[in-house]
């Protein structure tokens, strides 16, 4: 590995790079088939990543002819490597082994070791025999929608595919390594202006948030809009903010304390609220919902903005779901794409049926969302919410950190960089978006 990195890195041409000999391992990231009941009888809160997430050798895997292998530079955290960590809402082993009854090559995925992750950015090292857009040397990042095309249900709209799972939660050999394999179909091009740990970070949330607020397969935002968008400073708000602006809406950010509000409004958002401050409690007790809260929260976004929210951008789940449905316009729109506060939602239907609102689920993005939401980063339209970074061997504590959210924005992982800062090949575009943008979050993450 230490001559394939520092030949990347000294920028050795494609030809070079493929013609260096892969190594038979790699270090990764992986949770252990044999941990998976180690958690058992704890409270989810009380489960701790740093103790089941390792850091260690992994044979690499034969490479499939639609497959690249990529060196990955940087990685970074997202919930779903939680969730892997601490087995919940159950062992990602059972899919592993579902994928690995499909074929022969779905058998590799079938391991003992889940190498996870599901971000990166770096260069492709080698391609299998049926890709034909990318080539070793190509600066990358992917997006983690792995799909098989040959299945009809894959068409038109790939994430409705009866077999579509997510890279790196879903399938082995994610990104949160020296190495990741990837299909082609997950490439796309590397921000020029970014390091690789900016570049790392974005294509998840940021294709989510893209699928749920732009996309026609979502909430199909227009100028005017008024979005409610809660955790407004985390990884997919911080995105779900800036759609709203640039598509001339009004972003109602919702976050969790006076920081996060400056974050905001150095980003342009001047609607926000401190859920911490106001004190809402949405629930009285663990089985009861308090109505006149919500209709508090009503209240005040009014206040902040003259209306109902058009669009709710939703994601903590059960916290929350009641609120939101209350609280968007009449035929507005809640979108939703996880429930990281509890999956088991309730809210009053009445207020759905009677005042033609709609719930509309979303999940991930297809190739086509994704590329068009990464070229928005590559013009320097979209900025990457870094904000901090760690080691591959401090994967543990990065998790433990999202897990706990003591977070903001995204966390980004140095796998194969030696330090931060590198890979930016555009400085000119880098300086017109302006480093004091680029490093919101880290200035106030610091």
């Amino acid at each position: 590995m230490s001559e394939i990195t520092r030949a990347a890195i000294e920028g050795a041409t494609g030809e070079d790079l493929s013609s260096l000999p892969m190594p038979e391992s790699y270090r990764a990231a992986f949770v252990r088939r044999q941990d998976i009941e180690m958690f058992d009888g704890m409270a989810s809160e009380d489960k701790d990543p740093r103790t089941s997430l390792h850091v260690g050798d992994v044979a690499l895997p034969e490479l499939a002819p639609d497959e690249a292998y990529v060196l990955i530079m940087a990685s970074s955290i997202n919930f779903n490597t939680v969730w892997t960590s601490i087995f919940e809402p159950l062992p990602t082993f059972g899919f592993l082994d579902r994928l690995g009854k499909e074929s022969v090559w779905g058998a590799r995925h079938a391991r003992d070791e889940h190498v996870v992750g599901s971000d990166g950015a770096g260069i492709v090292l080698k391609t299998g025999s049926a890709v034909r857009s990318w080539r070793p040397g190509d600066k990358v990042t992917m997006h983690c929608n792995y799909v098989d095309d040959q299945d009809p249900s894959a068409h038109d709209d790939s994430m409705l595919a009866t077999n579509q799972r997510i890279w790196g939660f879903e399938t082995n050999f994610g990104g949160l390594a020296e190495i990741a394999v990837v299909k082609a179909n997950q490439l796309m091009p590397k921000p020029t202006h970014l390091s690789w740990e900016e570049s790392a970070v974005n294509a998840l949330c940021n294709s989510t948030s893209y699928r749920m607020l732009v996309s026609g397969n979502g909430a199909r935002m227009t100028q005017g809009d008024k979005v409610l968008v809660w955790g407004a400073t985390g990884g997919l708000g911080a995105f779900a903010v800036q759609y709203v602006l640039n598509g001339g809406g009004t972003p109602v950010g919702v976050v969790s304390s006076a920081s996060k509000v400056g974050i905001l409004n150095e980003l342009g958002v001047d609607a926000v609220i401190d859920r911490k401050a106001a004190g809402y409690r949405f629930w009285s007790d663990e089985h009861t919902q308090d109505e006149s809260e919500w209709r508090r929260l009503g209240k005040d976004i009014r206040g902040l903005v003259g209306d109902d929210p058009d669009i709710v951008f939703e994601h903590p789940g059960r916290q929350t779901m009641g609120a939101s449905v209350f609280v968007a316009k009449r035929g507005g729109t809640i979108v939703t794409c996880a429930a990281t506060s509890g999956y088991k939602i309730e809210y009053d239907n009445r207020h759905l049926w009677m005042k033609l609102k709609t719930i509309k689920g979303s999940h991930f993005a297809n190739y086509r969302e994704a590329w068009h939401a990464n070229q928005l980063i590559c013009e320097g339209k979209i900025l990457p919410p870094l904000s901090a970074v760690y080691r591959l061997d401090e994967v543990g504590e990065a998790a433990y950190t999202v897990h706990r959210n003591l977070h903001e924005g995204k966390i980004g992982v140095l796998c194969a960089a030696p330090s931060e800062g590198l890979g930016i090949d555009d400085p000119a575009l880098r300086e017109k978006v302006g480093e004091d943008r680029l490093t919101i979050f880290r200035r106030h993450g610091a």
